[in-house]
C-alpha cells in the first residue's frame, strides 16, 4: 500500500530569507482572501461559481511573482476545497477570510524535479535556496518527497515539514486476541484500561498555569504593540509551545509502550471537540488531547501489523453492566459507582474499558 508520512525539522533562515518568507506568508494570504472575495461578489452577481486562479492577479499585483508560484496554487487548492465543500455541505461551514493578525503564518510547495530537496544540513527550497536545517532523522532513499510546508509559530520559531511517499507492506503477523487492551477515556487520568490501570497523564498545561496566568497578566498591562508588548508576546507563546511539546513527548512514549506490547487495542470512536464544548470538560479535555493520542495509536500499531479498533460513540460502555448485560439508564456522569440490579458493585471506568474490549474483538 502506499504510505504518506511527514517529516518536521527546524530551520534557521538568514535575514534575507525571513524577508523571502514573509513576503511569501502574505502573498499566500492576500491570494487566498482576494479570490475569496471575487468568489463571493461574481455569486452575487451571478448565481454562479467563479473559478479564477493566482495567475489572472499577478499582471495587477506585480509582487505575487517574487514568490513561489506552487504556493500561491497549494493556496488556490485550499480555497476551491474549502468553497466546494460548502455548496456540498452547508453544515460544513463558509469559508473564512485569513487575519493578518491572527492566522497560521504557512504556505506548502510542491517538490517538481528536485525543487525540494535534502542537502547536507540544509534544505533546498523553490525561490529561496538552501536554509540551515536541523536534521534530526534521515529520510530513507526510497522515499519519495512530495511536497514541503514552511512554517512560523507564534514563538518565532520556523519548521519545515517534509511529505513523502513509500510503498509499505505491514508485517503479516500472527494476532493473538490474549494481547488486547480496552481503553477507556477519563478526563481526570487520561484513561483506564480494563485492567483498571490509570495512564495518570502529568497535566502539563494545569502545572503551568500559575505561571502562564503571570505571564499573560503581564502582557495584558503593557501598551498595545510596543516593543516590550510583543517580546512578552513572545513568551506567553513559548510557554504555550513548551507545554505542547510535553504533551507530545509524553503521548509518544506512551503510545510506544502499547504498541510494542498489545496487538488489539480498543478505543470509543468519541468527538473531542464536541466534548470540549459540554459539561465544563474543556479545559481538561483539551490539555489531554486523546485524539492526537488515538491517531498516535493507529499508524504505531499499522505499522506493527496490529490493529486499532474504534468503538461507536454511542455504545452505551459505561451504563452496560459486564456481568449481566443490563443497561443503567438511570447513569450520571458524577456516579463513579454503581450497583446493578443483578448486585455487582461496578466501578463505572473499569467496566466501560473491559465492555468496549469485548466489543472490539467481537468485530475483529
Amino acid at each position: 500500500m502506499i504510505v504518506n508520512r511527514a517529516y518536521k525539522f527546524r530551520i534557521y533562515p538568514n535575514a534575507e530569507q525571513e524577508i523571502h518568507l514573509a513576503k511569501t506568508f502574505g502573498s499566500v494570504r492576500f491570494i487566498y482572501n482576494r479570490m475569496l472575495a471575487d468568489k463571493i461578489a461574481h455569486y452575487k452577481q451571478t448565481n454562479e461559481k467563479l473559478n479564477n486562479t493566482p495567475a489572472q492577479y499577478k499582471q495587477e499585483f506585480e509582487w505575487l511573482k517574487e514568490v513561489d508560484s506552487l504556493a500561491l496554487a497549494n493556496a488556490q487548492l485550499n480555497l476551491q476545497t474549502a468553497y466546494n465543500n460548502f455548496f456540498r455541505d452547508k453544515k460544513v461551514g463558509f469559508p473564512k477570510f485569513k487575519s493578518k493578525k491572527n492566522s497560521k503564518l504557512s504556505y506548502t510547495t510542491n517538490n517538481q524535479k528536485g525543487t525540494v530537496v535534502l542537502v547536507g544540513k540544509n534544505v533546498k527550497l523553490p525561490k529561496i535556496g538552501l536554509i540551515k536545517c536541523v536534521q534530526h532523522r534521515i529520510i530513507p532513499e526510497y522515499q519519495k518527497i512530495k511536497s514541503a510546508t514552511v512554517t512560523k509559530n507564534p514563538s518565532g520559531k520556523y519548521y519545515v515539514s517534509i511529505l513523502v511517499e513509500y510503498e509499505f507492506e505491514p508485517p503479516n503477523k500472527q494476532l493473538d486476541k490474549s494481547k488486547a487492551l480496552g481503553l477507556d477515556y477519563a478526563s481526570n487520568g487520561f484513561y483506564v484500561d480494563n485492567q483498571n490501570k490509570i495512564a495518570n497523564y502529568p497535566r502539563y498545561y494545569r502545572k503551568a498555569l500559575d505561571k502562564l496566568g503571570k505571564a499573560q497578566r503581564k502582557l495584558a498591562n503593557m501598551k498595545y504593540r510596543s516593543n516590550n508588548y510583543y517580546k512578552q508576546k513572545i513568551k506567553v507563546a513559548r510557554l504555550h509551545e513548551s507545554i505542547s511539546n510535553q504533551r507530545k513527548d509524553w503521548m509518544h512514549n506512551e503510545s510506544t509502550n502499547l504498541a510494542n506490547l498489545y496487538d488489539y487495542i480498543c478505543v470509543e470512536d468519541i468527538n473531542m471537540r464536541t466534548m470540549s464544548r459540554c459539561l465544563n470538560l474543556g479545559k481538561s479535555t483539551l490539555d489531554n488531547g486523546f485524539g492526537m493520542f488515538r491517531s498516535f495509536l493507529e499508524y504505531k500499531l499499522v505499522e506493527r501489523g496490529k490493529m486499532l479498533i474504534k468503538i461507536d460513540k454511542w455504545f452505551p460502555s459505561s451504563k452496560l453492566c459486564r456481568h449481566c448485560g443490563t443497561i443503567n439508564t438511570k447513569l450520571e456522569l458524577s456516579d463513579r459507582v454503581w450497583e446493578c440490579e443483578c448486585g455487582e458493585i461496578i466501578n463505572r471506568d473499569e467496566n466501560a474499558a473491559i465492555n468496549i474490549l469485548r466489543q472490539g474483538l467481537s468485530m475483529v
